[in-house]
C-alpha cells in the first residue's frame, strides 16, 4: 500500500469508526506496544512540577486590535523540561506573531503534560469561553508511546477541530512529529516508531483539512535538525525539546499562525512554483508535509471546486521563517476584557 493510500485509509477509519489496524498490520502494532513500554521506562518519571505558563500578553507598546492565541496539545506545547517562561514555545509563538504581526498578543495556554488526542475535547471546552481568534495546537506523539490506534488518535483531533471551527476560531495543528529520532528507542524497532508516527502525521493531515484547519509538519521538532545535534535540541531526558529545541519549533509555527490570521506578508500571497508550493489533492500533499518538515496545507477550490477526482485540493505552501527578536515574558497584569481583540 502506498502511503498517500495509507494515510486515506488511516483517515477515513478514523470518520467512519473503524479499527484502522491493517495499516501497519496487528503484528507490527503489537511490536510497536512492547517497544513504547521499553522507551517510557528509558524515558523515565516524568517530573511532578509543570512547566512555567506562558498565559499573558505579549507584544506590549504594539497597537491594537489584539490577538488572542489558544495553545492546546501535550508537553511540546507545554513547554516541558525548561525552566524559564521565555524558553516555552508558548512565548516563543506568542512572541514572534506579536513582533511580524506588530500587534499586541494574548496567549491563553491549556497544553497539558502527558495529553493524548482524546484529551482535547476538555481543552477545547475550556478555550472556547476566551474566544481565541485562532488556536494552535500540537499533539500525537503521546498517542503513539501509549499505542493509541491511530484512528482513534485521528477522530479525536478531527472533532477538536471541527468544535473549533464552529465556532469560528482558526485553527493550525502541529502533526506528530517523527519519533524515529528519539534515542531511546532503539533500532531496528526505531524505524516502527518512525513509520507510524509518520503515518500518523499524513492522516492527522487529512482529517484536519477536511474539518476546516490547517497544519504544518512538525517533522522538523523530531526530525532532521534534531538527529544532526540532539545534544542541543533535545532535553535531559532525551524525549522532549531543550530551549533550542522549543526555539526551532516555534519557528515553524509563526509563519503558519500568522497565516491563519490572514497576516501574510504581501510577497507570500501566492504560491510561488520554484519553492515547490502549489496545489495537490490532500493525501499528496500529506506525505509530502511528512517528507518535509515546515510544509503548511490548507484547504483552497480549483476551478470553484474543493474537491476533485482524488479528494479535497489543498495548497501546499513552505513559509519563509523571518528572524525575530528574543522572546519576552508575559505580562499577566493588563485587564482582557480592557483590550479590543481581533475579533472584536
Amino acid at each position: 500500500m502506498g502511503r498517500a493510500a495509507a494515510a486515506r485509509k488511516l483517515a477515513s477509519a478514523a470518520a467512519f469508526g473503524g479499527g484502522g489496524l491493517s495499516v501497519l498490520g496487528a503484528g507490527l502494532y503489537g511490536v510497536l506496544v512492547a517497544e513504547a513500554k521499553l522507551a517510557r521506562r528509558a524515558i523515565g518519571v516524568i517530573r511532578d512540577d509543570p512547566p512555567p505558563d506562558a498565559t499573558g500578553w505579549y507584544g506590549r507598546g504594539r497597537p491594537g486590535p489584539a490577538i488572542r492565541i489558544a495553545l492546546l496539545g501535550d508537553s511540546s506545547a507545554a513547554g516541558y523540561g525548561v525552566d524559564h517562561v521565555e524558553d516555552t514555545p508558548g512565548a516563543q509563538l506568542a512572541s514572534g506573531v506579536a513582533a511580524q504581526a506588530d500587534r499586541r498578543v494574548h496567549l491563553r495556554e491549556f497544553a497539558v503534560v502527558g495529553a493524548m488526542s482524546s484529551d482535547l475535547a476538555a481543552q477545547v471546552e475550556a478555550a472556547l469561553p476566551t474566544r481565541p481568534d485562532v488556536a494552535v495546537i500540537l499533539i500525537g506523539a503521546n498517542d503513539v508511546t501509549h499505542s493509541v490506534l491511530p484512528p482513534q488518535s485521528v477522530r479525536h483531533l478531527s472533532e477538536a477541530v471541527r468544535r473549533l471551527r464552529e465556532a469560528d476560531v482558526d485553527v493550525l495543528v502541529g502533526t506528530c512529529p517523527d519519533l524515529g529520532t528519539i534515542k531511546p528507542i532503539a533500532p531496528p524497532l526505531k524505524q516502527v516508531a518512525r513509520t507510524w508516527s509518520r503515518r500518523l502525521a499524513a492522516a492527522q493531515t487529512i482529517a484536519v483539512v477536511e474539518a476546516g484547519g490547517r497544519t504544518v509538519s512538525l517533522g522538523g521538532i523530531l526530525g532532521p535538525e534534531f538527529a544532526a545535534a540532539p545534544a542541543l535540541l533535545f532535553g535531559p531526558d532525551r524525549f522532549h525539546p531543550s530551549a533550542d529545541g522549543y526555539r526551532a519549533l516555534a519557528a515553524l509555527l509563526v509563519p503558519s499562525t500568522l497565516a491563519a490570521l490572514g497576516l501574510v506578508p504581501e510577497d507570500e500571497a501566492l504560491p510561488e512554483a520554484y519553492r515547490g508550493e502549489g496545489v495537490l489533492p490532500v493525501a499528496t500533499a500529506a506525505v509530502h508535509a511528512v517528507n518535509t518538515p515546515g510544509t503548511e496545507l490548507d484547504g483552497t477550490e480549483v476551478a470553484g471546486s474543493q474537491r476533485g477526482l482524488r479528494g479535497r485540493w489543498v495548497e501546499l505552501r513552505h513559509r519563509r521563517r523571518r528572524p525575530g527578536p528574543a522572546a519576552e515574558a508575559p505580562e499577566p497584569d493588563e485587564s482582557e476584557d480592557a483590550a479590543p481583540t481581533l475579533g472584536g
